[in-house]
């Protein structure tokens, strides 16, 4: 169809495009603080926005009453989906009231991607970060090894050939999730026919061991998804691959992760992709079962980022959320913005324009602005 100033959408068969993970959310105390952890970590060291606002939109996961919250956004120059940093403003963050195991229903653990796990594993090692558990293989067969943040929240390093730019850090970032299911087969379904996760990469059974002395998942069913579509759009070259591994507890009843508590509390509170054409995807979402539960409809602010943003949960009520980008700060110092309205839907942008990006590193030592 064509776009008001003659320029061709090229919008998929489907009206709407899913083209990765563009961030997971999570929940923090303290925002400074797990922002310069997650810098030592992983590297992720890009301000993509920092916005202090009311969450007026999310009162349906806050209680029924607007909550102020400060949020960044960050990401790495090496490629692989952001992590979002929100922290309530007025409002001490609950934790969860149970130490969260692989098959609890919700976010369980964030894969970060890695040139070499071994080599990461040993680096990390080597600096002493604490929370750092063994290395061992995933699934698939590959080298992988734990991490927890000060929080408790739990990363998986993984292996990944899909990178962006090379950097300071061995790690990229995000590159997918795990998350907890209760029924399997319908988790599958949803994961493919709704966001694309069509492929089976590995599927097993077996006892999963918390990298925690003496702490086990129990016996669970582990099955790692992907998608069979390359990945398109217009930030598809740095946010690359992911997969997303569903975990079903076998041998134990599953407690719900967020269950009496906010969006916003301490924990992975969302996993968000980037999209185009939202109300294509709103039909495509509503038609399956999954109707929008959040909708900012018409055009929403995150600091000098602007588009629209929905959510849908998972047959289990994990949180899913879309966001389609109108408008981007690519660079703020020399103020160098993006429109993506009337860009077509599966053009990426030329990677020299996305390296701007790298002028908006948090300096060492900062974390507040960049």
């Amino acid at each position: 169809m064509p776009a008001s100033n003659g320029m061709s959408t090229s919008r998929p068969v489907d009206g709407y495009l899913i083209s990765g993970i563009q961030q997971i959310g999570i929940g923090v105390p303290n925002l400074d603080n797990e922002l310069q952890w997650c810098i030592r970590a992983f590297g992720t060291d890009v301000l993509i926005f920092d916005d202090e606002a009311e969450a007026r939109l999310m009162v349906p996961y806050t209680g029924g009453e607007a909550h102020s919250r400060h949020a960044k956004l960050v990401a790495s120059m090496c490629g692989g989906g952001g992590l979002e940093l929100w922290q309530f403003t007025k409002r001490r963050p609950a934790p969860a009231p149970f130490p969260v195991l692989p098959g609890d229903l919700g976010i369980c653990c964030v894969r970060m991607k890695s040139r070499d796990p071994r080599r990461t594993w040993k680096e990390m090692n080597d600096r002493r970060l604490p929370g750092v558990g063994p290395l061992t293989d995933e699934p698939e067969g590959e080298p992988t090894f734990f991490v927890r943040d000060p929080l408790g929240l739990l990363f998986q390093v993984t292996p990944a050939q899909d990178w962006f730019a090379r950097g300071a850090s061995p790690t990229g970032a995000v590159a997918g999730c795990m998350i907890g299911v209760s029924r399997m087969e319908v988790s599958l379904r949803f994961y493919s026919d709704v966001l694309g996760y069509d492929t089976v990469v590995s599927d097993r059974e077996e006892t999963f061991e918390n990298r925690d002395p003496g702490v086990t998942a129990g016996r669970c069913r582990r099955v790692v998804v992907a998608r069979s579509q390359p990945a398109r759009g217009a930030f598809s070259p740095l946010l690359g691959s992911s997969r997303i591994e569903l975990v079903e507890a076998r041998d134990r009843r599953p407690r719900k992760i967020f269950a009496g508590r906010y969006w916003g509390d301490i924990g992975f509170i969302h996993v968000c992709f980037d999209v185009r054409g939202m109300d294509a995807l709103r039909k495509k979402c509503a038609d399956a079962g999954f109707p929008f539960t959040v909708d900012s409809a018409g055009s929403f602010r995150m600091g000098e980022a602007a588009g629209r943003f929905a959510y849908i949960e998972d047959p289990d009520g994990t949180l899913i959320e879309f966001v389609e980008t109108y408008r981007l700060n690519l660079a703020r110092r020399i103020g160098l913005h993006l429109d993506l309205q009337r860009r077509p839907f599966e053009k990426p942008l030329p990677r020299l324009l996305l390296r701007a990006l790298a002028l908006n590193r948090i300096r060492p030592g900062r974390a507040r602005g960049a």
